[in-house]
């Protein structure tokens, strides 16, 4: 039996690689079978599962698309693999990526840029570009990306996929070669709101080897199980603010499109205020320059690897640079640790209007994904990008990315945010809108 499903999966992953040739999702495929050694029976039996170069699987290349580790095989399992593995989860590969998670186009990666299947010529979001494109052309059932202001998010809106980045804690972050340990959370890709629930529920849950974990009633987990459609009551909140920052106009009528088509289903839509919204991307920037400074110093070519200085792309230098220059004593109090306060301020704002809604609903980017090979010359253009998905990282709170429409054929997303550890009802709210169709 288990040679039967690894003599149909190996023909599946050749015909993948046939494929990425004009995809390049992936910078690793397990040919040799390491990942799937023994293969279990479990919730994700004979689904095929892709997992981002910076989450550890034994046995395979975790590079982060960097020259830096390009001859790094992870000696272990990360806390979610290990969790896939043991529910019959097929690990197919190793995704490609911004190098480093450093960027929100897919195209800083050293192992080359990666396509949009959904959108070919453009760029598929990052840096979770791999996995949210692996999704969309169908390689996979499901994979595993990693969200620091919107990694995971971003791509799954450029890529017509459903992407979920949990409440802080409530994935484990063990085994994840992160950008900012604060911020960053993995979660899951799929095509349809169960399967994404159905992946979330199995990485989720405590873990002792990571102090960032939560250790939560084993009901919370449930998310594929506790899975409602049912809008009838759901108090939604768009923030007016929106609106000034939204800056494609198709985009704008797609969002207000999805509005109506959730108030049709009986939800009660709500118009908000986030006055700070506008200091969320500023604030996350850097918060994120210090963390990945610090995170980065490791990478001295001694332990393994090279310095990373001296191999890295322009984008990580940029953010190691900012990071050494923030972080030194003269200048911390001005920028970090006035970023800090301001972190605090967010969270606070956000917190008081989801009190009085059940969640907030809204755009995921402001614009459309540009042409690959676009030059963009100035960081803060790419950075726009953001705008709308930092704030759930700085305040540590759920959200997630459901197909919501095409502009000028290319996918949008809708995004949902909830309260801290209120993921169940983000799926919800998710999955209602994804039905809205099929009812």
């Amino acid at each position: 039996m288990e040679n039967r499903i690894e003599t149909r999966i190996n023909a599946e992953i050749e015909e993948i690689e046939r494929r990425d040739r004009e995809i390049n999702s992936f910078i690793v495929l397990d040919k040799e079978g390491t990942a799937r050694k023994e293969i279990k029976k479990g919730k994700l039996s004979d689904l095929k599962i892709a997992v981002k170069s910076n989450i550890c699987v034994e046995g395979l290349k975790a590079t982060c698309a960097s020259q830096t580790l390009d001859n790094y095989i992870a000696p272990y399992d990360a806390g979610v693999v290990k969790k896939i593995k043991e529910n019959g989860g097929l690990i197919v590969g190793m995704t490609n990526m911004d190098e480093f998670a450093c960027g929100s186009s897919g195209e800083t990666s050293y192992s080359g840029q990666v396509h949009n299947p959904a959108a070919m010529g453009h760029i598929p979001g990052g840096s979770s570009s791999g996995s949210a494109a692996a999704v969309a052309a169908n390689f996979v059932d499901g994979a595993l990306g990693s969200d620091t202001g919107g990694s995971i998010r971003n791509p799954a809106s450029h890529c017509g996929v459903v992407g979920f980045k949990p409440t802080y804690g409530v994935v484990s972050r063990y085994g994840l070669i992160d950008m900012a340990m604060s911020l960053e959370q993995i979660g899951p890709f799929a095509r349809d709101v169960p399967t994404a629930a159905l992946l979330l529920e199995v990485i989720s849950g405590h873990d002792l080897r990571d102090a960032t974990s939560l250790n939560l009633n084993r009901d919370f987990y449930k998310f594929s199980e506790h899975l409602n459609p049912d809008l009838n009551g759901i108090k939604i909140g768009y923030a007016l603010e929106f609106d000034g920052l939204i800056l494609d106009e198709g985009i704008k009528r797609v969002i207000h499109k999805a509005l109506d088509e959730l108030n049709s289903r009986g939800a009660e839509v709500m118009e908000v205020n986030l006055p700070n919204l506008e200091i969320a991307l500023p604030t996350y920037y850097l918060t994120m320059y210090v963390e990945f400074f610090s995170a980065t110093r490791k990478y001295d070519g001694r332990r393994y690897g090279h310095k990373i200085e001296d191999v890295c792309g322009e984008e990580v230098l940029r953010r190691i640079l900012l990071g050494s220059f923030i972080s030194q004593k003269e200048y911390s109090g001005k920028y970090y640790k006035k970023a800090l306060m301001a972190r605090s301020l967010i969270r606070k704002e956000i917190s008081d209007v989801l009190s009085d809604v059940d969640v907030l609903v809204g755009p995921t980017v402001p614009k459309l994904p540009h042409k690959l090979g676009t030059k963009i010359t100035d960081p803060m253009v790419m950075y726009a990008y953001d705008i709308f998905t930092v704030t759930a990282n700085l305040a540590g709170i759920p959200a997630g990315v459901v197909p919501c429409g095409k502009v000028n054929g290319i996918p949008t997303g809708l995004q949902v945010v909830g309260s801290a550890l209120d993921d169940q009802k983000v799926l919800n709210v998710m999955y209602g809108f994804e039905k809205r169709d099929n009812l």
